[in-house]
């Protein structure tokens, strides 16, 4: 079973959209998919794959000691597709006790008949999302060409660093006591350099340092551009991984690109994943073509890419990128010419994109301010 945990360090990022329409698209290729609604803070998965009203959640489970974790998984309209969903009705479902967490991760991991387990997980960085993030060393990290989505993608797997750093040294180890003594005076998770940090680790503490790099052996997480409006938007990720490899000691692996596009709206209205409302979608397509890539793993070995394998899929994501652009291009003429999409329309997305473009000037303008304060003060990234 491979398990495809999908984040983001912010919300807003279209990262439950990836997962219902990731998982429709397993599904219709013949894999056994289980797809689990892991935002627990803010359970609404079922209503994108078209569930009206689901019977019970995760919650559920957890507030009866006889309800079966069996009885929460649902099957859906698409064949070979079953859903868990997740449960915001309940108070405290966004913070899951330690004891809860690991009863559902046992019950998740022996989940059987199934190939793909999707788990869609709540925006941000509190222990539950990361610690579910980190069952699978390539966990998808969904993010946007914005400033700020591509920071806190950043910031995300930053967290998942130290998370991991957390779990792989023992409580009374230098490399652990010296962590919490720099996290206690004030420097921060996000003021630690952690290549640096690693270094001292390595020299005062091989036993952890070992511990740590077993841990992180084939920890490669995968990074999906969504919602882009310009192939030039894809250059945006390899700032990230260029931060990632220098700062964090990790690599990025390019899963690919998606673009913006309306109908998403209008299939989410329809309560529908856009690739049933619209397989010929350009969002549709991308989709497909990520299932593709997921299923390529499946057969191949799950250890991290080497360095060319992994250049080569920031090449694949700009050619992609480029492809899908004279596609999009493509379907819009296609809409004017068959009069279901007028002129005024186009001059009004137009205008609502430059709307959103100037807003987003603005708040990138404030952002590298703070940026450049922050460098000035001494701060680490």
């Amino acid at each position: 079973m491979q398990i495809i945990p999908i984040a983001s360090g912010k919300g807003g990022v279209g990262k439950s959209l990836v997962a219902a329409n990731l998982a429709v698209a397993l599904a219709q290729s013949g894999k056994r998919v289980v797809l689990a609604d892991l935002d627990l803070g803010g359970s609404n998965l079922h209503l994108i794959l078209g569930l009206r009203a689901v019977p019970q959640g995760i919650g559920t489970f957890f507030s009866s000691s006889s309800f079966p974790f069996e009885s929460l998984i649902i099957d859906t309209e698409t064949p070979n597709l079953r859903f868990i969903p997740g449960d915001n009705e309940i108070p405290g479902m966004a913070n899951l006790k330690q004891s809860q967490k690991k009863n559902l991760i046992r019950h998740l991991l022996n989940l059987s008949d199934t190939d793909f387990l999707i788990l869609d997980l709540g925006a941000g960085t509190n222990s539950n999302t990361l610690d579910f993030f980190l069952l699978s060393n390539h966990g998808i990290v969904v993010t946007t060409p914005t400033l700020t989505a591509t920071v806190n993608a950043y910031f995300f797997i930053k967290n998942a660093i130290f998370r991991l750093l957390d779990t792989s040294f023992e409580k009374t180890s230098w490399a652990r006591l010296e962590l919490d003594r720099r996290l206690a005076s004030g420097s921060g998770v996000q003021k630690l350099y952690v290549s640096k940090f690693l270094d001292e680790v390595k020299k005062n503490d091989q036993e952890s340092y070992a511990a740590y790099k077993k841990a992180t052996r084939n920890f490669q997480p995968r990074f999906l551009l969504n919602m882009l409006d310009d192939p030039k938007d894809v250059d945006k990720v390899s700032r990230v991984r260029r931060s990632c490899r220098e700062y964090l000691d990790v690599d990025l692996e390019h899963l690919g690109v998606i673009y913006r596009d309306e109908l998403q709206d209008v299939a989410l209205a329809s309560r529908l994943p856009i690739i049933l409302y619209k397989p010929q979608a350009v969002l549709s397509q991308a989709i497909y073509r990520i299932a593709d890539k997921m299923i390529q793993f499946e057969r191949a070995d799950t250890g991290p890419l080497d360095l060319t394998e992994l250049e080569e899929t920031y090449q694949t994501a700009t050619l992609e990128a480029e492809i899908d652009f004279s596609a999009k291009l493509a379907y819009l003429e296609e809409l004017l010419d068959t009069g279901a999409l007028s002129t005024g329309d186009l001059v009004e997305a137009v205008r609502s994109q430059q709307f959103e473009i100037t807003q987003l000037k603005k708040e990138n303008t404030l952002l590298k301010s703070k940026i450049v304060q922050a460098i000035q003060s001494g701060y680490k990234f």
